[in-house]
């Protein structure tokens, strides 16, 4: 049989409160267990997302993007996520044309991605620039697990 349709969605606070577990499943299957330990604080980062878009086969959650900012000067892509059983299909470009679509004349577009990853590759091919290339340094700081 063919590729299966996947549908991409945005979904509403409500959905992804629904879908909670279908999120911490896409979670844990990739690895990112700092989120699938306190599902709670997953759930408020949700609820306070500026956005977050879905992508179905069926009724299968198969990807999501969750984004956060102001939406007009900034936004963030927080997470990118596949099933790995997806991955290089095409859900991950396709999620984020639709962020880039919505959110084309916000001044400043930013992610934060594991070098090395297959994943930076889909991003400069997106037209992402990483920020040592513009003379920029990102900086990060991370809860302890003390205080997660």
């Amino acid at each position: 049989m063919g590729k299966n349709v996947v549908e991409m969605r945005e979904l509403s606070t409500d959905e992804c409160q629904a879908r909670l577990n279908e999120i911490l499943d896409l979670y844990e299957v990739v690895g990112w267990t700092n989120y699938t330990t306190c599902p709670e604080r997953l759930r408020a980062g949700y609820t306070g997302s500026l956005a977050v878009w879905g992508a179905f086969e069926g009724d299968k959650l198969v990807g999501i993007v969750r984004v956060v900012g102001d939406g007009a000067t900034i936004v963030f892509v927080q997470d990118l996520i596949v099933a790995p059983s997806r991955q290089r299909t095409g859900i991950g470009t396709q999620l984020m044309g639709a962020v880039t679509n919505r959110f084309s004349d916000v001044y400043q577009m930013e992610l934060l991605v594991d070098d090395g990853s297959g994943a930076c590759a889909l991003y400069e091919r997106l037209g992402f620039t990483r920020s040592d290339a513009m003379g920029c340094v990102a900086y990060v700081r991370v809860a302890s697990e003390q205080s997660a």
